[in-house]
């Protein structure tokens, strides 16, 4: 079909096995908006539309499988919802290791952690080759935390061979002028970084912070725990691979305030790993502010959600607004998408404003459509 979005994933974890099962649960509904998903088409392009052509991991559990196959291997935990995923003909192909496996996960049950094979890492020519031959329109970055030279190594790749490239973990991209210029000179989309839940942990914080902001409110100090038991957790216990997460989460909450907290005054990342959690992640909020003659307030919250089809809900979006940003002859990074749907976006907007911005940018033609100049920062690494 012409009208197929061609996407070729990095990484076939738990975010990718719950973006998959969507692809096959929501493509078989006749609903005109059924639930779970923000939008039903854009630009044409509803879930029907999206189709798998090639998929990268470093997993002997994984590599040489079919793609509805690896997706459920281990050591995937995710929630399964769709366990009906068809043969695809995509064989997993194996990636190059580089960064994007932290040494301690070879100290815990191959149950918890990856398993790497013994396949030949491939060259970036082979994997471009790859891409090519699939004739992927999108590439999709789903690598560990921390993958800093794995996730440029994969850019490199969307250049060369024509993708536009969505970039789901903090390792900036799309905020980094350099990458961002190279892009726009190649004449292809890249949105990122960092994906937000769909009803997650940093989405419901800005939020909240935003609320105290507008309610005359003055926020003293917050922070933000959370613990998990999926391998995101398990690759987050190296602190030395944290610093671009730390970095992404903690703007994410910094860009709705007037004047920034001073760095003692917020903690916002990820805490610890519990093993028996599995895909569930569980999210402590804390905020500490004064109201009407300086009267203290504080707010205690607890949200417990599955991550990865957390993640899934907004990156069918994401891939979505990256394809139509090729058919528009857009490039380099597309503001609005990026803005609504990342935590480190080129620039910041309260999430009011990018709401706005990205149904503009979905219902019209041109680029991320001038959005008013409020709390118009730069992230850019």
């Amino acid at each position: 079909m012409e009208n197929m979005i061609r996407i070729a994933i990095a990484g076939v974890g738990n975010c990718a096995s719950a973006l998959i099962q969507g692809i096959y649960y929501y493509g078989n509904s006749s609903d005109t908006l059924p639930i779970g998903l923000m939008h039903s088409k854009i630009g044409g392009y509803g879930i029907r539309n999206m189709q798998i052509v090639a998929a990268f991991d470093v997993d002997q559990r994984k590599v040489g499988q079919d793609v509805s196959q690896a997706i459920f291997a281990k050591p995937n935990c995710t929630t399964v919802f769709q366990p009906d995923v068809p043969h695809m003909g995509v064989r997993v192909r194996m990636s190059p290791v580089l960064d994007g496996v932290a040494p301690h996960m070879a100290d815990v049950p191959s149950e918890y952690s990856f398993v790497v094979s013994d396949a030949p890492q491939p060259s970036m020519e082979e994997v471009v080759d790859a891409l090519l031959k699939a004739r992927a329109h999108v590439l999709v970055s789903y690598l560990p935390v921390g993958s800093q030279k794995a996730t440029e190594f994969y850019a490199e790749c969307a250049l060369k061979a024509g993708c536009g490239f969505v970039n789901n973990i903090p390792v900036f991209i799309a905020s980094n002028p350099q990458w961002a210029r190279r892009f726009e000179e190649a004449g292809l989309p890249v949105v990122g970084d960092d994906i937000k839940s769909q009803f997650g942990a940093t989405i419901v914080h800005r939020v909240l912070t935003d609320l105290i902001g507008r309610r005359g409110a003055a926020l003293d100090r917050t922070y933000q725990l959370n613990t998990g038991g999926n391998t995101d957790f398990l690759n987050m216990l190296a602190r030395d691979r944290l610093a671009s997460k730390k970095e992404s989460k903690t703007e994410a909450v910094q860009s709705m305030l007037k004047a920034r907290l001073e760095d003692v005054n917020i903690h916002v990342g990820p805490s610890d790993y519990v093993p028996w959690q599995k895909d569930n992640k569980v999210c402590f909020i804390r905020m500490e502010a004064r109201i009407f003659g300086d009267v203290p307030i504080n707010l205690e919250l607890r949200l417990s959600v599955e991550d990865s089809p957390n993640s899934a809900g907004v990156s069918v979006d994401a891939i979505r607004c990256c394809k139509l940003a090729m058919d528009r002859g857009l490039a380099g990074p597309i503001l609005a998408p990026s803005a609504y749907f990342f935590k480190h976006p080129p620039q910041q907007y309260p999430d009011s404003v990018a709401y706005e911005m990205m149904e503009k940018f979905i219902e019209f033609d041109g680029d991320a459509v001038k959005a008013p100049r409020v709390l118009n920062r730069s992230v850019s690494a």
